[in-house]
């Protein structure tokens, strides 16, 4: 991302990994380290989405939560949080960084490229950069220049920070898809994930083509 500047964070920074985990994968957990060692954080907090405004998500939350603490377990400085199953309404990202930002003082928000992309669309993005930073991990190929409109239309955008990560070919969506379709995903969760999935045949009612959210 030599296009894009990229200013230190703040010594000491409480990172936030979220996301609805609808199921956890290995692509979350090189995420997680790449976020720990790059942004050379002091904790990542990763944090399952309650109820979330912008996409329907129907696997309840504790089982969620439960394989989201499954996939991340042993990863040292990484720990699992139900702060937005805890809050009533929706889980917006601006009242998770201000608990975190109450909680531990400076805090960064993890995301992918592509929700970078999309961010003016959030609920107010400006507000989120108010408390917290925003770590954006971006994989070979992504086009910076892509991102740089959205940049430039943010009121703090020294507060954004990028980092790259090896390319990932794995989804929460593809990995229900094969579920549903009775294919085997071991090779793409941990393990505990994979025998949860097993056990309770998570998604095996989805279908082949159907419309899933990501």
């Amino acid at each position: 991302m030599s296009e894009l500047e990229t200013p230190a964070l703040p010594a000491g920074t409480t990172g936030l990994l979220g996301g609805a985990f609808d199921p956890p994968h290995n692509g979350h957990l090189v995420v997680a380290r790449e976020a720990l060692s790059q942004l050379a954080l002091q904790r990542l907090l990763v944090v399952v989405t309650g109820d979330a405004p912008h996409k329907s998500v129907e696997t309840s939350a504790e089982l969620r939560l439960r394989l989201a603490t499954l996939a991340f377990d042993g990863l040292e400085s990484v720990e699992v949080s139900r702060v937005e199953l805890d809050r009533e309404g929706p889980s917006y990202t601006l009242a998770t960084v201000r608990w975190a930002q109450d909680r531990h003082g400076e805090a960064t928000f993890v995301v992918g490229a592509d929700e970078f992309a999309n961010f003016l669309d959030w609920h107010e993005p400006d507000g989120v950069l108010e408390h917290a930073h925003l770590a954006v991990a971006t994989r070979p190929g992504f086009s910076a220049a892509s991102l740089q409109p959205v940049l430039e239309s943010l009121a703090r955008p020294e507060r954004v920070h990028f980092f790259s990560i090896p390319e990932i070919p794995l989804s929460s969506r593809r990995i229900r898809e094969r579920c549903g379709q009775g294919l085997a995903v071991d090779e793409m969760v941990p393990p505990e994930v994979a025998a949860v999935l097993r056990e309770e045949s998570l998604y095996r009612d989805v279908g082949e083509g159907e419309r899933l959210p990501s």
